[in-house]
Protein backbone atom coordinates (compact mmCIF):
# COMPACT_ATOMS: atom_id res chain seq x y z
CA UNK A 1 0.00 0.00 0.00
CA UNK A 2 1.26 3.31 -0.78
CA UNK A 3 1.44 6.17 1.22
CA UNK A 4 -1.10 9.04 1.15
CA UNK A 5 0.86 11.50 3.38
CA UNK A 6 4.20 10.77 4.51
CA UNK A 7 6.82 11.41 2.88
CA UNK A 8 10.93 10.31 3.18
CA UNK A 9 11.03 12.88 6.25
CA UNK A 10 7.63 13.25 7.65
CA UNK A 11 4.27 15.06 6.33
CA UNK A 12 5.50 18.46 4.42
CA UNK A 13 4.70 21.62 2.03
CA UNK A 14 2.81 25.26 2.13
CA UNK A 15 1.42 26.18 5.83
CA UNK A 16 -2.48 26.53 4.88
CA UNK A 17 -2.58 23.93 1.94
CA UNK A 18 -3.49 20.70 2.57
CA UNK A 19 -2.52 18.66 4.41
CA UNK A 20 -0.54 21.17 6.34
CA UNK A 21 -3.62 22.79 7.91
CA UNK A 22 -5.06 22.70 11.46
CA UNK A 23 -7.89 20.62 10.83
CA UNK A 24 -5.90 18.16 9.50
CA UNK A 25 -3.10 18.50 12.49
CA UNK A 26 -5.93 18.10 14.95
CA UNK A 27 -7.31 14.65 12.83
CA UNK A 28 -3.08 13.71 12.81
CA UNK A 29 -2.64 14.14 16.51
CA UNK A 30 -5.81 11.78 17.22
CA UNK A 31 -4.64 8.84 14.61
CA UNK A 32 -1.05 9.21 16.10
CA UNK A 33 -2.31 8.76 19.44
CA UNK A 34 -4.54 6.26 18.89
CA UNK A 35 -1.68 4.27 16.98
CA UNK A 36 0.92 5.07 19.37
CA UNK A 37 -0.39 4.58 22.97
CA UNK A 38 -1.81 0.86 21.58
CA UNK A 39 -5.41 1.47 23.52
CA UNK A 40 -3.67 2.77 26.63
CA UNK A 41 -2.80 5.82 28.48
CA UNK A 42 0.20 7.09 26.44
CA UNK A 43 2.84 9.62 26.34
CA UNK A 44 3.73 11.60 23.64
CA UNK A 45 6.50 14.91 23.55
CA UNK A 46 5.77 17.89 21.31
CA UNK A 47 9.11 20.32 20.16
CA UNK A 48 9.25 22.30 17.69
CA UNK A 49 11.48 24.98 15.65
CA UNK A 50 11.03 28.45 15.66
CA UNK A 51 8.13 29.40 12.28
CA UNK A 52 5.37 31.65 13.65
CA UNK A 53 3.10 28.48 12.48
CA UNK A 54 4.41 26.45 15.07
CA UNK A 55 2.18 27.93 17.89
CA UNK A 56 -0.61 26.76 15.66
CA UNK A 57 0.10 23.15 14.82
CA UNK A 58 1.21 22.78 18.58
CA UNK A 59 -2.45 23.64 20.03
CA UNK A 60 -4.11 21.22 16.77
CA UNK A 61 -1.71 18.53 17.67
CA UNK A 62 -2.23 18.79 21.64
CA UNK A 63 -5.51 18.75 20.84
CA UNK A 64 -6.13 15.40 18.77
CA UNK A 65 -3.61 13.34 21.31
CA UNK A 66 -6.07 14.52 24.07
CA UNK A 67 -8.99 13.30 22.40
CA UNK A 68 -7.23 10.25 21.86
CA UNK A 69 -6.36 9.88 25.58
CA UNK A 70 -2.74 10.37 25.44
CA UNK A 71 -0.40 12.60 27.80
CA UNK A 72 1.25 15.61 25.99
CA UNK A 73 4.70 17.04 27.20
CA UNK A 74 5.09 20.46 25.61
CA UNK A 75 9.15 20.98 24.97
CA UNK A 76 9.04 24.45 23.08
CA UNK A 77 11.29 25.52 20.55
CA UNK A 78 14.42 22.82 20.54
CA UNK A 79 16.56 20.91 17.67
CA UNK A 80 15.00 17.97 16.40
CA UNK A 81 17.32 15.93 17.30
CA UNK A 82 17.00 16.67 21.31
CA UNK A 83 13.21 15.36 20.99
CA UNK A 84 14.39 12.37 19.63
CA UNK A 85 16.59 12.19 22.71
CA UNK A 86 14.28 13.43 25.33
CA UNK A 87 11.53 10.61 23.67
CA UNK A 88 13.88 7.92 24.41
CA UNK A 89 14.76 8.98 28.37
CA UNK A 90 11.50 10.35 29.15
CA UNK A 91 9.98 6.79 28.23
CA UNK A 92 7.53 8.60 25.70
CA UNK A 93 5.37 6.64 23.26
CA UNK A 94 6.44 8.92 20.06
CA UNK A 95 8.45 11.62 19.79
CA UNK A 96 6.57 14.54 17.96
CA UNK A 97 8.73 17.54 15.74
CA UNK A 98 6.92 20.39 14.43
CA UNK A 99 8.96 21.73 11.79
CA UNK A 100 10.42 21.82 7.69
CA UNK A 101 13.68 22.10 8.54
CA UNK A 102 15.91 23.98 5.67
CA UNK A 103 12.82 25.28 3.69
CA UNK A 104 11.46 29.10 4.54
CA UNK A 105 9.37 29.95 7.11
CA UNK A 106 5.97 29.76 5.35
CA UNK A 107 6.33 25.96 4.86
CA UNK A 108 5.94 24.05 7.97
CA UNK A 109 5.40 19.88 8.59
CA UNK A 110 5.19 17.07 11.22
CA UNK A 111 7.39 13.99 11.71
CA UNK A 112 8.03 11.20 14.71
CA UNK A 113 10.11 9.43 16.53
CA UNK A 114 9.43 6.07 17.71
CA UNK A 115 10.33 5.47 21.63
CA UNK A 116 13.40 4.19 20.74
CA UNK A 117 13.90 7.90 19.31
CA UNK A 118 14.16 6.31 15.93
CA UNK A 119 12.33 7.36 12.72
CA UNK A 120 8.88 5.31 12.85
CA UNK A 121 8.73 2.34 10.44
CA UNK A 122 6.74 2.97 7.23
CA UNK A 123 4.41 0.09 8.26
CA UNK A 124 3.37 2.53 11.65
CA UNK A 125 3.14 5.64 8.86
CA UNK A 126 0.64 3.13 6.89
CA UNK A 127 -1.41 2.34 10.03
CA UNK A 128 -1.32 5.73 10.94
CA UNK A 129 -2.61 6.63 7.82
CA UNK A 130 -5.41 4.03 7.84
CA UNK A 131 -6.63 5.27 11.02
CA UNK A 132 -6.86 9.22 9.33
CA UNK A 133 -9.79 7.80 7.30
CA UNK A 134 -11.77 6.72 10.33
CA UNK A 135 -14.03 9.21 12.04
CA UNK A 136 -12.91 10.98 14.93
CA UNK A 137 -13.96 9.88 18.20
CA UNK A 138 -12.64 11.63 21.79
CA UNK A 139 -12.34 9.36 25.01
CA UNK A 140 -14.64 10.17 27.86
CA UNK A 141 -13.45 13.38 29.98
CA UNK A 142 -12.24 11.30 32.64
CA UNK A 143 -9.32 10.09 29.87
CA UNK A 144 -8.76 12.84 28.34
CA UNK A 145 -4.70 13.54 27.87
CA UNK A 146 -3.12 15.82 30.22
CA UNK A 147 -0.51 18.53 28.74
CA UNK A 148 2.58 20.31 30.82
CA UNK A 149 5.63 22.05 29.63
CA UNK A 150 8.67 21.01 30.16
CA UNK A 151 10.86 23.64 31.41
CA UNK A 152 14.43 21.63 31.79
CA UNK A 153 13.95 20.30 28.40
CA UNK A 154 17.16 22.63 26.95
CA UNK A 155 19.03 21.90 30.13
CA UNK A 156 18.96 17.53 29.73
CA UNK A 157 19.84 18.27 26.08
CA UNK A 158 23.09 20.51 26.31
CA UNK A 159 24.48 18.64 29.20
CA UNK A 160 23.56 15.42 27.06
CA UNK A 161 25.32 17.10 23.94
CA UNK A 162 28.52 17.86 26.14
CA UNK A 163 28.55 14.06 26.99
CA UNK A 164 29.15 13.05 23.77
CA UNK A 165 32.98 14.14 23.73
CA UNK A 166 35.63 12.84 26.54
CA UNK A 167 34.89 15.33 29.41
CA UNK A 168 39.23 15.89 29.29
CA UNK A 169 37.99 17.76 26.11
CA UNK A 170 38.52 21.75 26.79
CA UNK A 171 37.40 23.84 24.20
CA UNK A 172 39.57 26.91 25.89
CA UNK A 173 41.62 29.16 23.48
CA UNK A 174 39.00 28.54 20.50
CA UNK A 175 37.08 30.90 18.95
CA UNK A 176 33.96 29.74 17.15
CA UNK A 177 31.59 31.32 15.18
CA UNK A 178 28.17 29.69 15.81
CA UNK A 179 25.27 30.12 13.14
CA UNK A 180 22.12 28.73 14.32
CA UNK A 181 19.97 30.27 11.40
CA UNK A 182 16.99 31.80 13.40
CA UNK A 183 15.91 27.97 14.23
CA UNK A 184 15.58 26.00 16.89
CA UNK A 185 19.44 25.73 18.23
CA UNK A 186 19.83 29.37 19.14
CA UNK A 187 18.59 28.60 22.71
CA UNK A 188 20.87 25.57 22.61
CA UNK A 189 24.02 25.20 20.79
CA UNK A 190 25.59 28.25 21.98
CA UNK A 191 25.57 27.10 25.14
CA UNK A 192 27.08 23.81 24.56
CA UNK A 193 30.40 25.28 22.88
CA UNK A 194 30.69 28.74 25.86
CA UNK A 195 30.45 25.84 28.36
CA UNK A 196 33.47 23.80 27.20
CA UNK A 197 34.89 26.99 27.35
CA UNK A 198 35.19 28.49 23.77
CA UNK A 199 34.50 31.91 22.96
CA UNK A 200 31.31 32.17 21.23
CA UNK A 201 30.27 35.10 19.04
CA UNK A 202 26.61 34.31 17.09
CA UNK A 203 24.52 34.55 14.19
CA UNK A 204 20.98 33.72 13.56
CA UNK A 205 20.05 33.52 17.36
CA UNK A 206 17.27 36.49 16.90
CA UNK A 207 14.39 34.82 15.37
CA UNK A 208 10.66 36.16 14.85
CA UNK A 209 9.13 33.42 13.89
CA UNK A 210 9.40 34.20 10.06
CA UNK A 211 13.12 34.64 9.48
CA UNK A 212 14.61 30.76 9.89
CA UNK A 213 16.66 30.32 7.16
CA UNK A 214 16.98 33.50 5.49
CA UNK A 215 20.41 34.09 4.57
CA UNK A 216 21.70 32.22 7.15
CA UNK A 217 22.24 28.47 8.60
CA UNK A 218 24.16 25.59 6.84
CA UNK A 219 22.22 26.21 3.30
CA UNK A 220 23.54 30.36 3.51
CA UNK A 221 26.75 30.00 5.14
CA UNK A 222 28.47 32.94 3.46
CA UNK A 223 27.75 35.52 6.39
CA UNK A 224 29.36 33.15 8.76
CA UNK A 225 31.96 32.95 6.01
CA UNK A 226 32.79 36.52 6.10
CA UNK A 227 32.91 36.94 10.05
CA UNK A 228 35.31 33.80 10.30
CA UNK A 229 37.60 35.79 8.22
CA UNK A 230 36.87 39.21 9.64
CA UNK A 231 37.23 37.92 12.90
CA UNK A 232 40.12 35.50 12.73
CA UNK A 233 37.85 32.59 14.18
CA UNK A 234 39.35 28.90 14.23
CA UNK A 235 36.14 27.92 12.86
CA UNK A 236 32.55 28.78 12.05
CA UNK A 237 29.40 26.22 12.87
CA UNK A 238 26.37 26.41 10.42
CA UNK A 239 23.61 24.69 11.55
CA UNK A 240 20.12 24.87 10.16
CA UNK A 241 16.58 25.42 11.37
CA UNK A 242 15.54 22.36 12.94
CA UNK A 243 19.18 21.50 13.83
CA UNK A 244 20.11 18.30 12.42
CA UNK A 245 22.36 19.70 9.62
CA UNK A 246 25.80 20.80 10.34
CA UNK A 247 28.18 22.86 7.48
CA UNK A 248 31.09 23.75 8.36
CA UNK A 249 34.02 26.99 7.92
CA UNK A 250 37.64 26.53 8.38
CA UNK A 251 40.28 29.05 9.56
CA UNK A 252 40.82 29.88 6.04
CA UNK A 253 37.30 30.83 4.90
CA UNK A 254 36.40 27.23 3.02
CA UNK A 255 33.47 25.46 3.25
CA UNK A 256 33.53 22.39 4.73
CA UNK A 257 30.96 20.03 3.43
CA UNK A 258 29.10 16.79 5.02
CA UNK A 259 31.26 14.70 3.35
CA UNK A 260 34.51 16.35 4.61
CA UNK A 261 32.87 15.94 8.03
CA UNK A 262 32.43 12.69 7.70
CA UNK A 263 35.46 11.69 7.22
CA UNK A 264 37.27 14.51 9.96
CA UNK A 265 34.87 12.26 12.31
CA UNK A 266 35.76 8.57 10.60
CA UNK A 267 39.47 9.28 10.90
CA UNK A 268 39.52 10.24 14.39
CA UNK A 269 37.19 7.47 15.32
CA UNK A 270 40.10 5.49 13.62
CA UNK A 271 42.46 6.73 15.41
CA UNK A 272 40.38 6.12 18.57
CA UNK A 273 40.13 2.88 17.58
CA UNK A 274 36.38 3.98 18.56
CA UNK A 275 35.23 3.50 14.43
CA UNK A 276 32.55 0.17 14.58
CA UNK A 277 32.04 -1.48 10.82
CA UNK A 278 32.92 0.84 8.21
CA UNK A 279 31.34 4.25 7.43
CA UNK A 280 28.01 4.60 5.50
CA UNK A 281 27.57 7.43 2.24
CA UNK A 282 24.87 7.86 -0.23
CA UNK A 283 25.07 6.97 -3.83
CA UNK A 284 26.06 11.27 -4.37
CA UNK A 285 29.46 10.98 -1.90
CA UNK A 286 32.55 12.06 -3.09
CA UNK A 287 34.62 9.61 -4.34
CA UNK A 288 37.59 11.29 -3.08
CA UNK A 289 36.47 10.43 0.45
CA UNK A 290 35.88 6.87 -0.82
CA UNK A 291 39.16 6.60 -2.32
CA UNK A 292 40.35 8.15 1.63
CA UNK A 293 39.13 5.80 3.33
CA UNK A 294 40.32 3.24 0.92
CA UNK A 295 43.79 4.20 1.80
CA UNK A 296 43.24 4.11 5.41
CA UNK A 297 41.94 0.49 5.48
CA UNK A 298 37.68 1.62 6.37
CA UNK A 299 35.16 -0.36 4.10
CA UNK A 300 33.10 2.65 2.84
CA UNK A 301 29.14 1.77 1.67
CA UNK A 302 26.88 3.72 -0.71
CA UNK A 303 23.41 4.12 0.31
CA UNK A 304 20.24 5.34 -1.48
CA UNK A 305 20.21 9.23 -0.99
CA UNK A 306 17.81 10.02 2.50
CA UNK A 307 19.05 10.02 6.13
CA UNK A 308 16.15 6.93 6.06
CA UNK A 309 18.40 4.82 3.94
CA UNK A 310 21.79 6.20 5.02
CA UNK A 311 20.35 4.84 8.79
CA UNK A 312 18.82 1.44 7.26
CA UNK A 313 22.36 0.78 5.98
CA UNK A 314 23.88 1.65 9.80
CA UNK A 315 22.27 -0.94 10.78
CA UNK A 316 23.14 -3.51 8.62
CA UNK A 317 26.30 -3.02 8.17
CA UNK A 318 26.61 -2.65 12.28
CA UNK A 319 28.57 0.56 11.84
CA UNK A 320 28.24 3.72 13.68
CA UNK A 321 28.94 6.73 11.23
CA UNK A 322 27.48 7.60 8.53
CA UNK A 323 26.54 11.19 6.40
CA UNK A 324 25.33 13.02 3.76
CA UNK A 325 27.22 15.92 2.06
CA UNK A 326 24.19 17.70 3.09
CA UNK A 327 25.66 18.27 6.37
CA UNK A 328 23.09 15.50 7.89
CA UNK A 329 25.77 13.30 9.49
CA UNK A 330 24.74 10.36 12.01
CA UNK A 331 26.93 9.36 15.23
CA UNK A 332 25.24 6.12 16.00
CA UNK A 333 27.35 5.91 18.81
CA UNK A 334 26.31 9.36 20.81
CA UNK A 335 22.57 9.79 19.39
CA UNK A 336 19.98 7.81 17.31
CA UNK A 337 19.26 10.22 14.54
CA UNK A 338 21.37 13.54 13.02
CA UNK A 339 22.48 16.01 15.19
CA UNK A 340 24.37 18.97 13.90
CA UNK A 341 25.26 20.15 17.16
CA UNK A 342 26.91 17.26 18.06
CA UNK A 343 28.26 16.44 14.99
CA UNK A 344 30.06 20.00 15.41
CA UNK A 345 31.30 18.44 18.82
CA UNK A 346 33.02 15.23 17.33
CA UNK A 347 35.09 17.84 15.09
CA UNK A 348 36.06 20.13 17.70
CA UNK A 349 37.42 17.33 19.62
CA UNK A 350 39.19 15.55 16.58
CA UNK A 351 40.97 18.96 16.46
CA UNK A 352 41.91 19.04 19.80
CA UNK A 353 42.99 15.16 19.93
CA UNK A 354 45.09 16.13 16.68
CA UNK A 355 46.35 19.10 17.27
CA UNK A 356 45.57 19.63 13.77
CA UNK A 357 43.17 22.94 12.39
CA UNK A 358 40.08 22.24 10.67
CA UNK A 359 41.74 22.94 7.34
CA UNK A 360 44.25 20.21 7.84
CA UNK A 361 41.94 18.10 8.73
CA UNK A 362 39.75 18.21 6.13
CA UNK A 363 43.14 18.00 3.74
CA UNK A 364 42.99 13.92 4.04
CA UNK A 365 40.88 14.09 1.77
CA UNK A 366 41.23 15.12 -1.79
CA UNK A 367 37.55 15.83 -3.15
CA UNK A 368 36.72 14.99 -7.27
CA UNK A 369 35.14 17.74 -9.39
CA UNK A 370 31.50 16.48 -9.45
CA UNK A 371 29.39 17.83 -12.93
CA UNK A 372 25.46 17.28 -11.93
CA UNK A 373 23.11 17.76 -15.11
CA UNK A 374 19.29 17.67 -14.23
CA UNK A 375 17.62 16.35 -17.91
CA UNK A 376 14.11 16.71 -18.53
CA UNK A 377 11.58 14.03 -19.94
CA UNK A 378 8.90 14.11 -21.83
CA UNK A 379 8.16 10.61 -21.48
CA UNK A 380 9.46 8.84 -17.95
CA UNK A 381 12.04 6.05 -18.41
CA UNK A 382 14.02 4.19 -16.27
CA UNK A 383 17.32 4.94 -17.75
CA UNK A 384 19.20 2.02 -16.94
CA UNK A 385 16.53 -0.21 -19.23
CA UNK A 386 18.04 1.65 -22.27
CA UNK A 387 20.70 -0.11 -24.36
CA UNK A 388 21.54 3.40 -25.60
CA UNK A 389 21.86 5.24 -22.66
CA UNK A 390 23.84 1.89 -21.12
CA UNK A 391 26.13 1.84 -23.93
CA UNK A 392 26.89 5.75 -23.49
CA UNK A 393 27.59 5.10 -20.08
CA UNK A 394 29.88 1.77 -20.43
CA UNK A 395 31.84 4.43 -22.98
CA UNK A 396 31.91 7.08 -20.18
CA UNK A 397 32.94 4.76 -17.66
CA UNK A 398 36.13 3.00 -19.62
CA UNK A 399 37.08 6.74 -20.40
CA UNK A 400 37.38 7.36 -16.41
CA UNK A 401 38.60 3.97 -15.84
CA UNK A 402 39.53 3.75 -11.91
CA UNK A 403 39.45 7.55 -11.31
CA UNK A 404 36.35 8.55 -11.73
CA UNK A 405 32.24 7.33 -11.71
CA UNK A 406 28.95 8.12 -13.14
CA UNK A 407 25.53 7.85 -11.52
CA UNK A 408 22.12 8.40 -13.55
CA UNK A 409 18.83 8.41 -10.80
CA UNK A 410 15.41 9.57 -11.32
CA UNK A 411 14.32 12.02 -9.50
CA UNK A 412 11.49 11.38 -6.90
CA UNK A 413 9.60 14.62 -7.19
CA UNK A 414 10.16 15.97 -10.94
CA UNK A 415 10.25 14.31 -14.45
CA UNK A 416 14.13 14.31 -14.32
CA UNK A 417 17.09 11.90 -14.58
CA UNK A 418 20.06 13.76 -12.74
CA UNK A 419 23.12 13.01 -14.44
CA UNK A 420 26.33 12.77 -12.72
CA UNK A 421 29.68 12.05 -13.44
CA UNK A 422 32.55 12.67 -11.26
CA UNK A 423 36.59 12.38 -11.95
CA UNK A 424 39.68 14.06 -11.13
CA UNK A 425 40.05 16.28 -14.24
CA UNK A 426 37.16 18.92 -13.61
CA UNK A 427 37.42 19.41 -17.29
CA UNK A 428 37.08 15.98 -18.39
CA UNK A 429 34.48 15.64 -16.41
CA UNK A 430 32.56 18.75 -17.52
CA UNK A 431 32.31 17.39 -20.86
CA UNK A 432 31.39 13.73 -20.28
CA UNK A 433 28.33 15.11 -18.05
CA UNK A 434 27.26 16.92 -21.18
CA UNK A 435 27.80 14.14 -23.55
CA UNK A 436 25.68 11.87 -21.44
CA UNK A 437 23.24 13.96 -21.07
CA UNK A 438 22.85 14.77 -24.38
CA UNK A 439 22.32 11.00 -25.65
CA UNK A 440 19.70 10.70 -21.89
CA UNK A 441 17.86 13.66 -23.35
CA UNK A 442 17.72 12.32 -27.18
CA UNK A 443 16.50 8.81 -25.46
CA UNK A 444 13.83 10.52 -23.00
CA UNK A 445 12.19 13.01 -25.74
CA UNK A 446 11.11 10.46 -28.21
Amino acid sequence: MKKKYFGTDGVRGKVGEHPITPDFMLKLGWAVGKVLSRGGHGKVVIGKDTRISGYMFESALEAGLSAAGVDILLLGPIPTPAIAYLTRTLHADAGIVISASHNPFYDNGVKFFSADGMKLADDVELMIEEMLEEPMTTVSSDQLGKAERMDDARGRYIEFCKSTIPSSVSLKGMHIIVDCAHGATYQVAPNVFDEIGARVTTIGVQPDGLNINQDVGSTKPEAMREMVLSQGADVGIGLDGDGDRLIMVDEKGEIVDGDEILFIIAMDRVRRKALKGGVVGTLMTNLGMEIALREEGVEFHRSKVGDRYVMELLKSTESNIGGEGSGHIICLDCISTGDGTISALQVLAAMRGSGKTLYELKSGMTKFPQTLINVAMSRRIDPASDDKINSAVKEVEAELGDNGRVLLRLSGTEPLVRVMVEGREPEQVDMLARKLARVVEKVTSG
